[in-house]
């Protein structure tokens, strides 16, 4: 404590650990001095914008989703309502048996609901799409724990749709693979009628034809979601500090003991409160000595490391205009592309400053894939180069490129995931001002990563203060706009 005011750390500077700042800053007002520790030399960890042929674009994340509520209550409380924007297309297609093919209309997360669609789609063989509706007259498969989602689903419609719908999906999601992943944590939607419920079908059906939420599924900000991060840090009043790694992490009598910097010269914080805002691996270190068992549970994370290359094509490179906003890419197609996404046809304001630029996104790499991402840069832009030429018939070189690589980038929220993120809260909580958040836990996206920052924030605002109402301080909808 730094005379009457409290001091809480947060370890890591990420959309996560910012946001859990700004609410903090929020709820204790001047009576909290937060402090934000980043080892890398800038904030906004998988959230960071550069330029391409001169157009400010996305290297990680690129979009959020509009329908869930906490990232844009967050963008209109810190001012930028102004900057969101949205998507002038959103229709995606699959790489599927030698094609690009349309995504079946009324899927959900990949799973069909509509099967003249899916016939008219031709993603499935003959022999695949058959298989399909077995699933309204087989026994039910019972599901009364965590499975992975392949097992599941392919036990009601088939292999094909898992490999060729289901896997391209969470593949784009998570990096990750149908036969490992949670249903319960991945497709929450499908885990609650899967226990109860005989036909997968039907349930989809259900699902897809519920009333729905109205607007645009995603948005971002006009000079992309990497202008968040800084615009969080300057509003949340904070001391940020950049290029400090946390070495040790201590309970000692009234609080907690952070230890930085080099070996032969570290640098020792006290804490009245801690938030740990990184990623597994370096929450499971930070962790070993006072909270052991959350450590054990966070060193079972998995993470998966990708690649992006973003070309940038003058239009008439392309012998048509890209008609939608990119294409999945199933494992079983054997290509080094999971994913390519039409950045200038889903994000219309990128064409303002040069109408004849087509962006490409080209995203490489899944879990257990990771040798193609042991080529150098030039070998990654090449394959993005014959990707866009055997696909969309491009020809000619790019204006510009970019590589960017992403090691150990997405969490694999594999089967027993919200068992094992419970055991983790449940022993962080034995454990007073401390909390955890970030993308290990509720969701990978920009959304879920705000409200377990939120959470976090609130829970290290009560060990400070019990008396106050903290929660209803730092909701939405008490929070000053601007600020």
């Amino acid at each position: 404590m730094e005379g009457n005011r409290l001091h809480v750390v947060v370890v890591g500077g990420g959309i996560a650990g910012l946001a859990a700042a700004w609410f903090l800053r929020q709820g204790g007002g001047d009576a909290l001095r937060v402090t934000v520790l980043e080892g890398s030399p800038r904030v906004g960890g998988k959230l960071h914008a550069t330029e391409v042929a001169g157009v400010s674009l996305d290297e990680g994340a690129e979009a959020m989703l509009a329908r869930r509520p906490e990232g844009k209550d967050l963008v209109r409380m810190l001012g930028l309502s102004d900057e969101l924007v949205y998507p002038g297309s959103t229709q995606a297609s699959i790489l599927s048996r030698g094609a690009l093919r349309p995504m079946p209309k009324g899927h959900v997360m990949g799973v069909p609901s509509d099967l003249m669609a899916l016939a008219r789609s031709g993603v499935l063989s003959p022999a695949g799409l058959a298989r399909v509706p077995l699933d309204q007259i087989l026994p039910a498969t019972r599901v009364s724990t965590d499975v992975s989602v392949a097992a599941y689903i392919r036990a009601r419609m088939g292999s094909e749709v898992v490999d060729r719908l289901i896997e391209p999906m969470l593949g784009g999601v998570y990096a990750g693979r149908a036969e490992t992943l949670s249903l319960h944590a991945t497709m929450p939607m499908l885990a609650t009628p899967a226990r109860t419920e005989r036909s997968l079908l039907n349930a989809a059906r259900a699902i897809a034809g519920a009333p729905k939420q109205t607007g645009p599924v995603f948005t971002t900000l006009r000079g992309g979601l990497g202008a968040l991060p800084p615009a969080i840090a300057a509003a949340s009043g904070a001391d940020v500090r950049t290029g400090v790694t946390v070495r040790e992490l201590r309970r000692v009598e009234g609080g907690w003991r952070l230890v930085t910097g080099p070996v032969p010269d570290p640098s020792v914080i006290e804490a009245d409160a801690v938030v740990v805002a990184t990623p597994a691996p370096s929450a499971t270190r930070l962790l070993a000595a006072d909270v052991p068992g959350a450590s054990a549970e966070l060193s079972r994370i998995a993470y998966a490391s990708m690649a992006i290359v973003t070309l940038a094509y003058p239009r008439g490179a392309f012998p048509e205009p890209p008609a939608g906003s990119g294409y999945l890419v199933p494992p079983v197609e054997g290509r080094s592309i999971k994913a390519a996404t039409f950045s200038t046809v889903k994000w219309p304001h990128l064409t303002e400053a040069d109408p004849n630029l087509i962006l490409v996104r080209c995203s490489i790499g899944r879990l257990g894939d990771e040798h193609e991402l042991h080529r150098d840069d030039t070998e990654l832009v090449a394959l993005a180069m014959k990707e866009m030429s055997e696909v969309m018939g491009v020809r000619g070189l790019p204006r510009d490129t970019r590589v960017t690589r992403w090691g150990g980038a997405l969490p694999q929220y594999d089967v027993g995931h919200l068992d094992r993120v419970a055991r983790i809260r449940a022993a962080v909580a034995g454990a007073p001002g401390l909390a955890v958040c970030g993308a290990a836990y509720d969701g990978v996206g920009v959304p879920a990563c705000v409200a377990t920052a939120r959470e976090a924030a609130a829970r290290i605002l009560d060990h400070l203060d019990p008396a106050r109402q903290w929660q209803q301080a730092i909701s939405p909808t008490k929070v000053t706009e601007g600020l």
